[in-house]
């Protein structure tokens, strides 16, 4: 039987599994805890920083991302403190102006509550999340690809810019990049990127109650893994 230990999320007892993170607990209650790079059954990296959370720690307060905290008997998090909001809004922020064409990114930012966006739009079709390397490393025990370079000039790439005699060509990379799936109204062109801003009006409710998960259409971007 797997051991467990009990841990307290926004005021909430909850028994998780021990070695389970922060993120896979809360997610499992059902408090929802915005999320992009999280993978189940692969290790997580905090790439993202969306689920990031406030815990305490010998007396004070720290935050971190949930996906790499593992819980511990008698931990007590706060995901949705209007510190931990305006933080993980403003990631968010970035993240559209980033990758304006990722349907999955544009949904997370009206999750997090973001009404515009302040910083200049690049297009980019990558933000590094870091998806595709673990599904093909981590899951399915394959190096086809990873991260290359540094600083502005890091991107995913296969060896030497090569396609690897390694890929099996299963396309799970593409299947659970946030990139391929575009805005509901088709792609955006250079100089005309927003905020989509066309699911707003199915989270009057979640922005009342941000931690309690609603189940919403907004995670068909981004495969959240809330249990049912």
């Amino acid at each position: 039987m797997t051991p467990h230990v009990t841990i307290t999320i926004d005021g909430a007892n909850i028994r998780a599994a021990k070695g389970s993170s922060v993120l896979d607990a809360a997610l499992g209650y059902g408090i929802c805890i915005p999320h992009l790079c999280h993978l189940q059954y692969v290790s997580d990296i905090g790439a993202c920083r969306l689920c990031i959370v406030e815990h305490a720690d010998n007396g004070r307060s720290k935050i971190t991302t949930s996906c790499t905290l593992l819980v511990k008997e008698g931990m007590v998090i706060w995901s949705h403190t209007e510190k931990i909001r305006k933080l993980r809004r403003n990631i968010a922020e970035l993240l559209v102006a980033e990758a304006p064409n990722s349907r999955a990114i544009q949904d997370i930012a009206v999750r997090c509550g973001v009404k515009e966006v302040r910083y200049p739009f690049r297009n980019n079709d990558c933000v590094l999340c870091g998806r595709c390397v673990r599904a093909c490393t981590g899951h399915y025990g394959v190096k086809a690809i990873g991260f290359v370079g540094r600083g502005k000039d890091r991107r995913v790439d296969s060896p030497f810019g090569v396609r690897s005699e390694l890929c099996r060509q299963c396309g799970t990379c593409l299947d659970v990049c946030p990139m391929t799936i575009v805005p509901c109204s088709g792609p955006m062109k250079r100089g005309q990127e927003r905020l989509c801003g066309q699911c707003e009006a199915k989270m009057p409710f979640a922005e009342k109650t941000p931690g309690f998960c609603v189940a919403c259409d907004l995670g068909e971007g981004f495969q959240c893994v809330r249990s049912s």
